[in-house]
């Protein structure tokens, strides 16, 4: 019996959350650097008319600075000279690697392999001094794609998610969480996987890996097909292992090439860049400008820790008196007003609005960094006290967002790409999280914590006799670090030591 198809028309309701244009202010200045809020405002005030510096007026500063106590605020006027930038980050990459990123001109091969071009031509376009941040340049990118409001925060999430080096550390199982959890997107790891493989067509080459073989391969896979191309990828995907341990002469026979070929494919390789996020010129360590810190921490001699927002070059803000008489003449005369009267109140009465709401994002945006910095101080005041790495309390963005109560994502964008200066340096906002390591016994311990203890355990060791990885862990116990071997393996790995045989000397 054949079945009717019946076409009906349905109303169901749906409630959806919008943001208004002030709150999309809000975001978006509290998403800002200084340096970048600096040009913001300048940018305001050459827009629009009713805008204006405030002069003559001097009024208190609006929670611009904290300590330990609640209402311990300090001047507006106070300007602070931008700090010189953070030393450059230590290699990341594996002793066994540390060959790549080398410059060296590669000779004529006898073999046709195809024309090679330098995979860091991309990379020669930094332009130093340049404002933008690493995460800057990537959300770039995203204009040129059509992506949906869900595409967009994933990928603007796994953009943040992404270390110093570009590279991708967590696994998309626990992103898909956090989505989850922190952000209330509900979307499943294959989504997360597809947005992914489209942030690895970014430039340069390698961003968004998730793991050093991965970064390679994806610089290898935008050559041109050639030869020297197939040789490249049978390198790295295929003989791997033999590749961190430098047994060249394994890869040469597996492979069947003479010395020449060989010499000629591991130069090659060196070319490949290990950190594609230092390619962009991020701020922390490899571009040249200087980083104007957001916050000043001050720790004095008795242990007591203040802070201070600082302004930079913003100036006070204020509607313009002319521009506020002008709507209310209007309005006192409108049963009167002509058509280009009316015009210019609806004029005068816009710009006005846009004034005030530019005002009020400014004001929320610091009274946000400051709820949010004072939490910080006061979850990892240790840190600030002494300088210890090692004291860095395990802090998570739920920790944060439940002390201010304010909601994750807005402790995701005040995190980003903002930096403190301290008595002990200068460091990024998100240096101050570090997710937990929960031992067999129970005991909830900081990954930064045991990082340190497992690099202090390798620096002392007799480097003609390097502790094994069962070593290693036998060691970290014995010094109160009940981990498993595979997270000796794995925190060894990702503080970018090589296995034993490698450490010796």
């Amino acid at each position: 019996m054949a079945q009717k198809l019946i076409q009906a028309q349905t109303q169901q309701q749906v409630q959806q959350q919008r943001l208004s244009q002030q709150q999309m202010l809000q975001v978006k200045l509290l998403e800002m650097p200084l340096a970048e809020l600096e040009q913001n405002v300048l940018t305001e005030l050459d827009d629009n008319p009713a805008l204006e510096e405030k002069r003559d007026d001097i009024e208190s500063p609006d929670e611009e600075s904290g300590g330990e106590s609640d209402d311990d605020f300090g001047s507006d006027d106070e300007q602070y000279e931008e700090k010189t930038e953070r030393e450059e980050r230590e290699e990341a990459l594996d002793n066994a690697l540390e060959s790549l990123g080398s410059d060296d001109e590669l000779p004529s091969p006898d073999m046709h392999m195809g024309t090679a071009r330098n995979p860091d031509a991309d990379y020669e376009e930094i332009v130093w001094g340049d404002t933008k941040s690493f995460y800057d340049k990537l959300k770039e990118q995203m204009g040129v794609l059509h992506l949906t409001d869900e595409q967009s925060e994933v990928m603007e999430y796994l953009i943040g998610t992404l270390d110093n080096d570009g590279l991708l550390r967590k696994s998309l199982d626990d992103i898909a969480d956090e989505l989850a959890i922190y952000h209330n997107i509900d979307v499943t790891v294959d989504f997360v996987e597809d947005m992914l493989r489209m942030l690895q067509t970014f430039d340069p080459a390698g961003i968004g890996a998730r793991s050093l073989q991965e970064c390679l391969l994806l610089q290898i896979a935008r050559r041109s097909d050639s030869r020297l191309k197939e040789l490249m990828q049978a390198v790295i995907a295929d003989h791997f292992e033999e590749f961190t341990r430098k047994h060249w002469d394994k890869i040469t026979q597996s492979l069947q090439l003479n010395d020449e070929q060989a010499s000629f494919v591991r130069k090659e390789i060196r070319k490949l860049n290990p950190k594609p996020g230092a390619a962009l010129g991020e701020t922390m360590g490899r571009n040249t400008q200087q980083i104007t810190p957001d916050f000043i921490v001050d720790t004095d001699d008795e242990g007591y820790v203040s802070f201070t927002i600082s302004r930079g070059r913003i100036p006070d803000l204020k509607v313009s008196p002319l521009f506020n008489d002008m709507v209310v003449n209007y309005r006192s005369n409108r049963h009167n007003m002509n058509r280009q009267e009316k015009e210019a109140l609806l004029f005068a009465k816009e710009k006005v609005e846009k004034a005030q709401g530019f005002i009020d994002a400014v004001k929320q945006r610091r009274h946000t960094l400051f709820v949010t910095m004072k939490a910080i101080i006061d979850w990892q005041k240790k840190f600030f006290q002494e300088g210890d790495e090692a004291d860095l309390r395990p802090m998570i963005l739920k920790d944060i967002a439940e002390k201010t109560g304010l909601d994750i994502s807005t402790i995701s964008r005040v995190s980003n790409i903002k930096y403190a200066q301290t008595r002990w340096g200068t460091f990024p906002l998100r240096f101050f999280f570090t997710d937990s390591y929960v031992t067999e016994d129970g005991t909830e311990m900081s990954t930064r914590r045991i990082k340190l203890a497992l690099k202090e355990v390798i620096e002392k060791e007799d480097k003609q006799k390097p502790l094994s990885d069962d070593a290693l862990t036998s060691e970290m116990k014995k010094r109160g670090y009940p981990i498993a071997r595979r997270t000796v393996a794995k925190y060894r790995e990702q503080l970018g030591i090589p296995v034993a045989r490698l450490r010796r000397i």
